[in-house]
């Protein structure tokens, strides 16, 4: 009986002390990592302020010199036979560019020949009155008529001479077509016309090409009156083109307009720039900066910039490991190679762990 007894209690000891362990092991709160949020994919650096340099941003386009632009006129009204330039292509001066069947140049051809025989019978008429007057046969006023005439005659020889020189001809050439060519080296803008056309002349004529040596470009912006202080004839600037985000171009202010555009408020600005391998092209956006104060600001990579709407945030990593998504105001956006920075104006302090890379991954989802 008493041994019985012993083995009830002891089973009656183990199931008591098994209890105390069961509600122990129901009652444990969770580790703390598993309260921290995921790391894989999330980078990040240290911000710290570094000196920027301010400046004014003045859009601007590319254009060829002026002085270095001509536009190729028919000298005469006929038929073009032939264009031989395309836009874009490169031209040397006295390259041919189309040519031009023409009447004008038979008539101009005509009168040279006519001028010609004129000249020669005034000639005859001249040396003849000479002989005359010495043997005084012909009186001297006489002669002064013969020497008015063929003074006449030899300056309407010159003059039909001139015209075919004009009109792009030899006067020892037959041919009723003329050979336009390039009166500068350079590269063809535009052309005008084609083969099978009938031109007209100089009057109210429109120009068969237009070719402008690029050797040197002008970038030409528009900067509104309230930032005249900030730009002078004679300072330096940055240009830089959108066609080439990784070229940065220094130039100077070579002159600022006197003429205010009553629209928009703004004068013209133009930089002079050489163009030897002609990579700028006419007509290209293009934007100049001038330089100004230096500032110290935080620049971040622009992965680390959160956008929603209209609003911009980074993720700070905290003294115990999280995460917290805070607001800030941004200001310009650098190039530097392969990587974009951005300044940010406030929200982050000097010496705060920013994510710079998977901030997205920790935005809360909706619900949480």
């Amino acid at each position: 009986m008493k041994a019985r007894m012993k083995t009830t209690d002891s089973l009656l000891l183990l199931t008591i002390a098994a209890l105390p362990l069961t509600a122990c092991k129901s009652s444990a709160p969770p580790p703390a990592e598993a309260t921290q949020p995921a790391t894989a994919g999330i980078e990040t650096a240290i911000a710290h302020a570094q000196q920027s340099t301010d400046y004014l941003e003045i859009p601007a386009r590319i254009s060829a010199d002026p002085s270095h632009v001509v536009h190729i006129f028919p000298p005469a009204s006929g038929r073009m036979l032939s264009l031989r330039v395309l836009p874009g292509q490169e031209v040397k001066k006295g390259d041919a560019v189309a040519t031009l069947q023409s009447s004008d140049i038979a008539a101009a051809r005509a009168d040279y020949e006519k001028a010609k025989i004129e000249v020669l019978r005034a000639d005859r008429a001249l040396t003849r009155g000479k002989l005359l007057l010495q043997h005084e046969v012909l009186s001297q006023s006489d002669y002064d008529d013969l020497d008015a005439a063929d003074r006449t005659a030899h300056s309407e020889l010159e003059r039909s001479r001139q015209r075919i020189h004009e009109l792009g001809f030899s006067e020892d050439n037959n041919s009723d077509e003329v050979a336009l060519r390039a009166p500068i080296s350079g590269v063809v803008l535009d052309i005008g016309s084609a083969a099978g056309e009938m031109q007209r002349s100089l009057d109210n004529a429109t120009p068969i090409a237009t070719i402008a040596n690029i050797d040197f470009v002008w970038i030409v912006g528009d900067v509104f009156e309230r930032d005249l202080a900030s730009v002078k004839p004679g300072r330096e600037v940055e240009v830089r083109v959108p066609a080439y985000p990784d070229l940065a171009l220094k130039g100077r202010v070579t002159n600022i307009g006197d003429a205010i555009d009553p629209n928009t408020h703004t004068l013209k600005i133009r930089v002079v720039l050489p163009n030897p391998k002609h990579t700028l092209k006419a007509d290209m956006f293009a934007t100049i900066r001038v330089p100004g104060a230096a500032r110290n600001a935080v620049i971040v990579p622009s992965t680390a910039v959160i956008h929603e709407g209209d609003k911009t945030s980074v993720f700070i990593q905290n003294a115990s490991g999280k995460y917290d998504q805070r607001p800030v105001t941004i200001g310009r956006t650098f190039d530097s190679g392969a990587v974009k920075n951005i300044e940010v104006l406030s929200g982050i302090n000097d010496g705060d762990k920013v994510v710079t890379a998977g901030g997205a991954l920790l935005r809360p989802t909706n619900g949480d």
